[in-house]
């Protein structure tokens, strides 16, 4: 048996079969909720479907590269990345397509820059919290800095406006605060901040103000919102049982039923096509991925591990919460997607990265580090020379790191 101190963590495969399953239903369900509306619409039954089992693939692709990627690379690249989001957050207000009555995609709508932001948010708040310690309980130090830089962050998001995604990342910023250990005071007076800055938001943007009025005139009876979508989406769950009408056989997903039936209501569209039972797996599923993501941030070897784990896992899961919240009526109207079944693909690549440092956390961050590819970049400017140089050169290389690797586990 091996020493403790040596073994090294061991990979979770639960957690990369729980996301090939929730992928595998995800894919199935859109194809089924949206065939129709793409044959109608466009003239192509398997529009919204190839497309996103294309992202699905280049998701994947991205996932298995950053699975062999050391997780702490990411903490010094942690400002490019961020300064590289915040410049897509920018761009989009000036040369994003304006859908809905907002502008949150650029190149063509191919590309949702928020979507990207929530993980680089996370991976920046993570590095900024482990950096700070037991500081972190200063006021000055902590709390007061940390207002401002999420408001900062969160800011660029609203005035596209995305509500609801500013809400999501304050939320998992606010969760990675405390468990970095932050006091309860400084956590009251940070949720005070935010819930009055929010309802300021509200109540000076006539959309949302619109869907808190609909939302508390749905609370009675949501059969009779005033809210189509909700209105829908209820009775899409109410006809659908506990078994469902079967997979494909949803009357709600028509043209002229559900809105945005591939993205914002596919949760419905399972509702009335596999029942109860379906809508319980999906959320089992879920908070399964939430047992398992919070198991490797315990596990994680060092703080800034600990706290990206615990914040992709809380940004997912929460996501998830809250779109399942709106189409059962119990949450005011949000458009945040259903992860790994909305159609969409910068959230599909951005949740499959999430998913692949969630996995390397897991293993301990084995893989591919910084100075590993400064090294690379290094011997790629030196001259050329002849292959048994070049052999001699790799040799040493891969013994150096080799001996580094064994230094670490001892």
């Amino acid at each position: 048996m091996r020493n403790a101190k040596t073994q090294q963590p061991e990979f979770d495969y639960t957690l990369l079969v729980l996301v090939t399953v929730l992928l595998g239903f995800g894919l199935v369900m859109l194809f089924s909720a949206s065939y129709e509306t793409a044959y109608v619409k466009l003239g192509d039954p398997l529009y919204y479907f190839t497309r996103q089992l294309i992202w699905t693939l280049l998701g994947l692709a991205a996932m298995l590269v950053l699975i062999n990627i050391d997780y702490r690379l990411w903490r010094e690249l942690a400002i490019p990345i961020l300064g590289i989001t915040m410049l897509g957050l920018i761009a989009v207000l000036f040369v994003g397509e304006e859908r809905f009555g907002a502008r949150r995609q650029i190149l063509g709508g191919s590309i949702q820059p928020s979507e990207i932001a929530k993980l680089s948010i996370v991976i920046y708040i993570g590095a900024w919290l482990a950096s700070k310690g037991k500081d972190l309980r200063k006021v000055s130090y902590g709390l007061i800095p940390f207002a401002v830089l999420l408001g900062l962050l969160v800011g660029l998001i609203v005035i596209q406006p995305d509500i609801s995604t500013a809400a999501l990342v304050t939320v998992t910023a606010g969760a990675m605060f405390f468990v970095a250990g932050a006091d309860v005071v400084q956590i009251g007076i940070l949720g005070l901040m935010g819930g009055l800055t929010f309802a300021g938001i509200i109540t000076q943007q006539s959309h949302a103000r619109e869907r808190v009025i609909d939302y508390l005139q749905t609370l009675p009876n949501p059969l009779s919102s005033p809210d189509f979508q909700v209105r829908e989406g209820i009775l899409a769950l109410v006809e659908g049982g506990f078994f469902g009408t079967g997979l494909a056989n949803s009357v709600h997903k028509r043209p002229g039923g559900l809105p945005a039936v591939h993205s914002d209501s596919i949760f419905a569209v399972v509702g009335e096509e596999l029942g109860l039972i379906g809508t319980l797996s999906i959320l089992a599923l879920f908070l399964y991925f939430a047992y398992r993501g919070v198991r490797i941030a315990l596990r994680a070897p060092d703080a800034f591990g600990s706290l990206v784990a615990f914040g992709i896992t809380t940004w997912l899961v929460l996501q998830a919460l809250f779109n399942i919240a709106v189409i059962t009526a119990t949450f005011p109207y949000t458009g945040l997607p259903l992860p790994f079944f909305t159609y969409g693909g910068s959230a599909m690549l951005a949740n499959l990265a999430a998913v692949g440092i969630l996995l390397n956390i897991s293993r301990g961050g084995q893989g591919i580090t910084l100075d590993a590819l400064t090294r690379l970049w290094r011997r790629n400017r030196r001259p050329r020379v002849s292959h048994s140089q070049r052999r001699r050169g790799a040799t040493r290389i891969l013994g150096n790191t080799f001996a580094r690797h064994s230094n670490t586990r001892r």
